[in-house]
């Protein structure tokens, strides 16, 4: 059988090794190989009955479900782009992501729709919307869409674009990150290498999979022809629950999560088939990664670092843990990392440098945002000695914008953040994005963002503001409640009662109201790392 090359063929691969294998299992329904593959092509069908064209961008804003599985790879079977939204995102975000990626295609859900408000109205876009329940006027049920004609599919190629995955940015809204077929089925390809995955594993999917490395859980497994379970989970009880009911062998996970399922009681069972456990989106505490070694002891643990610029970057192998608990390991299979000078000479053992990317992982960049794409993704410099000096066209790689050093042997140590990112629950939030959405109420003339040091998220938020009106901070908190996802509503409200300071150019001094702020919370001054 070839190699895969596109995304699709990661599903179709898989249903001709043994298309009778479980693929996808959720809330006690099962999906065989061959059952998703059918789907996947009814999918694309569908989509060309509505009118995609290649490189058309399809919105998906679904809970993890099979038909948001069967849509994101059936769109980027029919040559189209698929843009996954985080469940969790308020009308305002999605409305974003909607008109950012210029998305002609959104696959929902009634309740998910109508919560959306007049969101057709402010997508001019948008000309068409799939429901895989209910129905609401001019949308188009999922049944009859997945029901039409076989049609010609586009010509596809592995440097196509297959995804765009929208992750917060250092200032403003979210940026989408533009993967190629070729991105996902190589970051799939180096992950179940190191991980080992195999046809007899059970993957359970409890990342959003608008996360890369949520959506990794379905292409690791899908490579490897694994079962995925998924699961949308209230309470963190309902993950042990599942590691047990389901007998999972793989889990990847935030350090948050791990850091909340620790603190319950885990039936013996799960260690005897839990083969590994892998952290992503921070660093993992000691504490907690010693909690998880005590209840699964037969378990591997796999602790990564990555952006979603690169999918992955590196990886400690289980057998350095004990060695090196503080370093982020080594670069994955299929991947270089560098540690640069400004110059982009290579640095020496033990001096800090931004760490750099290069190899097939690499994004395509930021979508509709040539500023920043060529802030973050440049042409590898001859300085860093890695490519013959003839060679006329320049690697693209991509500058982390982290600092890093390296030990003699070559081991890779996070020091930190170059830009003001709060990295709060395993996810990255601009403090700007938080800031325009206080403004957005009304309620509030200026405020600053910042990251408070937390034992449990890494981080929370904390903003100085100043209040238009009357001062009401419980007031504020729910309206931020209400339209912002959970991760953003700030732990911290710190009300000046006169203007925020400024500096001699007129603009807000950041720096001096982030050091009033944290006085007035008892905090060490600095910003966190």
């Amino acid at each position: 059988m070839s190699v895969p090359t596109l995304l699709n063929h990661l599903v179709e691969h898989a249903a001709a090794r043994d298309g009778d294998a479980c693929a996808l299992r959720a809330n006690g329904v099962e999906f065989s190989y061959t059952m998703l593959a059918q789907q996947v092509q009814a999918c694309a069908h569908g989509l060309l009955e509505l009118g995609v064209r290649r490189g058309d961008r399809v919105g998906i804003f679904l809970e993890k479900r099979f038909e948001a599985v069967v849509a994101s790879f059936g769109t980027a079977a029919c040559g189209a782009v698929f843009v996954p939204i985080n469940p969790l995102l308020k009308a305002a975000q999605v409305g974003h992501i909607m008109r950012d990626s210029g998305a002609r295609i959104l696959i929902t859900s009634a309740q998910r729709l109508a919560a959306l408000g007049a969101l057709q109205q402010a997508c001019p876009a948008l000309a068409h919307v799939v429901l895989v329940d209910g129905d609401a006027p001019g949308a188009r049920s999922w049944m009859s869409f997945i029901d039409g004609p076989a049609r010609a599919l586009h010509r596809v190629i592995d440097s196509d674009v297959a995804a765009i995955l929208y992750t917060s940015g250092s200032t403003g809204q979210p940026k989408g990150v533009v993967l190629s077929h070729r991105n996902m089925v190589s970051g799939a390809c180096s992950v179940a290498s190191y991980l080992g995955n195999h046809a007899g594993d059970t993957l359970l999917a409890a990342l959003p999979l608008s996360f890369d490395a949520g959506f990794s859980q379905l292409t690791t497994g899908f490579l490897t022809g694994a079962r995925v379970v998924l699961i949308n989970y209230l309470m963190a009880r309902d993950v042990v629950n599942a590691l047990a009911a389901e007998r999972v062998t793989g889990l990847t996970a935030v350090p948050p999560l791990y850091m909340q399922i620790v603190q319950l009681p885990w039936p013996a069972s799960i260690d005897a088939h839990l083969r590994y456990f892998a952290s992503t989106g921070g660093r993992m505490p000691r504490v907690t990664l010693d909690a998880l070694r005590t209840r699964v002891p037969s378990a591997s643990p796999f602790l990564m670092y990555g952006l979603t610029e690169a999918f992955r970057a590196t990886y400690l192998p289980p057998e350095q843990v004990d060695v090196r608990p503080d370093s982020i390991g080594r670069a994955i299979p299929n991947a270089e990392v560098l540690v640069l000078r400004e110059d982009g000479s290579p640095c020496l053992p033990g001096e800090p440098g931004e760490l750099v990317q290069r190899g097939p992982l690499v994004a395509q960049g930021y979508w509709n945002d040539a500023t920043r794409t060529a802030e973050r993704f440049r042409p590898l410099p001859d300085a860093a000695g890695v490519r013959p000096y003839g060679l006329m066209q320049k690697e693209i790689a991509v500058f982390s914008g982290d600092t890093v050093r390296t030990d003699e042997d070559g081991f890779l140590y996070f020091v930190g953040r170059r830009d003001d990112m709060i990295k709060t629950s395993g996810y990255r939030v601009s403090p700007t994005e938080v800031e325009e959405s206080l403004l957005s109420t009304g309620r509030v003339s200026e405020c600053v963002a910042f990251g408070v040091a937390d034992p449990e998220l890494g981080q929370v938020i904390a903003v100085a503001l100043h209040f238009a009106g009357s001062p009401d901070v419980a007031a504020l908190r729910a309206l931020c409640r209400a339209q912002l996802p959970a991760y953003q509503v700030p732990a911290h409200f710190i009300v000046f009662e006169d203007a925020l300071p400024r500096n001699p150019n007129g603009k807000l001094d950041r720096t001096a109201i982030e050091a009033e702020a944290r006085c007035r919370l008892n905090l060490p001054a600095g910003r966190e790392s």
